[in-house]
């Protein structure tokens, strides 16, 4: 079974390359770029994997990719290689996973197809983004929580640290594992999940400080500064009727979680599903509230329970399942063409 995932993702990295080589010949919206994977985030990561943190909006990004790029170029073999392991693997665990929680290996095999379909296949199997790296140790720490091997979770989540900053609600499912019993070492590891939040921020500190206005805050953070004054991230900051198309194309992905972690959580309350539905509940929540509503096109591929929800929903409602492959399938695809031409949503 294993090796048919391993197939399948291949194949659907292919495709995902082959559409984006077609969609290649279309005109630019922003004719800037001189290589095919340089869009969106992606500037921001090449310029500090050459030239470092340099400008203020860049503390907005974590290390991780400018620190994949500076060691293999996008779009070579050697990345190409490396982002198609990664992919095989990110399947091949997330199926191992899904067999722990699901404990039917033809349901856990439907989700991990389902997996195959994500609502955002540039970013997690093309460009030189954080998705792809965080998604697959999220993916590895969570397997390792439901073997109790926390440790090595803790590894896999501080790691993932590197690359985005919600991986800081991974730290959640330790607390859970642990429970209260154990809460000395469960705020231990959490401080370890945190370090790499807490690397960012104090580097930006020691580089900048005394002289922003953010320096002289009680905490005296970067980066939800940077979010708010670049991006205009903060509580209900969004919501716009011009952004109204971003909260209906990223409506889909965040209907669907919150309808099955509500529905997880309605029954009992001792399921291993329970800590991965409030965690997708508090992401969607984020997302929908305090961000730009748009990139749960991206992070919803790092929660396994999305893919779980898109299982039940095929399952239990086989005409709702039938619309949401159809929307998988029909958004991806236009997706990448939105992504090469270098139109939003980014």
């Amino acid at each position: 079974m294993e090796t048919t995932i391993i197939l399948l993702t291949v194949a659907a990295r292919l495709l995902t390359i082959f559409l984006a080589f077609l969609a290649s010949y279309l005109p630019l919206f922003d004719a800037s770029p001189v290589k095919s994977w340089l869009r969106w985030d992606a500037f921001h990561f090449l310029h500090i994997a050459r030239e470092g943190y340099v400008y203020e909006h860049e503390w907005a990004f974590f290390p991780g990719p400018p620190f994949v790029i500076r060691r293999i170029e996008p779009g070579s073999i050697q990345w190409h290689m490396l982002m198609t392991a990664i992919a095989c693997d990110t399947s091949v665990t997330l199926y191992r996973l899904s067999k722990h929680h699901l404990r039917m290996p033809s349901l856990a095999f439907l989700a991990t197809l389902l997996s195959l379909l994500p609502s955002s296949p540039a970013t997690l199997r093309l460009a030189p983004y954080a998705e792809p790296f965080f998604t697959y140790l999220a993916y590895k720490g969570l397997l390792y929580c439901a073997t109790k091997e926390f440790y090595y979770a803790t590894v896999c989540f501080t790691l993932a640290g590197f690359f985005r900053s919600n991986s800081i609600f991974l730290a959640g499912y330790i607390l859970w594992g642990l429970g209260p019993r154990k809460v000395h070492l469960s705020a231990l590891l959490t401080a370890v999940i945190f370090s790499p939040f807490i690397y960012q921020n104090l580097s930006a500190y020691l580089a900048f400080c005394p002289g922003p206005d953010w320096c002289n805050k009680s905490v005296p953070l970067i980066y939800p500064y940077v979010q708010a004054k670049y991006w205009g991230v903060g509580l209900f900051n969004y919501w716009s009727l011009q952004q109204l198309p971003n909260f209906l194309i990223a409506a889909p992905p965040l209907l669907l979680l919150t309808v099955y972690s509500i529905h997880i959580l309605k029954g009992s309350f001792t399921s291993s599903l329970v800590p991965h539905a409030i965690h997708a509940l508090i992401l969607s929540a984020t997302l929908l509230f305090a961000s730009h509503t748009q990139i749960a096109l991206r992070l919803v591929a790092s929660l396994p329970i999305t893919y779980w929800a898109a299982a039940w929903l095929i399952v239990e409602y086989r005409a709702w399942g039938k619309v949401w492959v159809g929307w998988s399938v029909l958004w991806g695809c236009i997706s990448i063409v939105l992504w090469m031409t270098f139109l939003p949503p980014a």
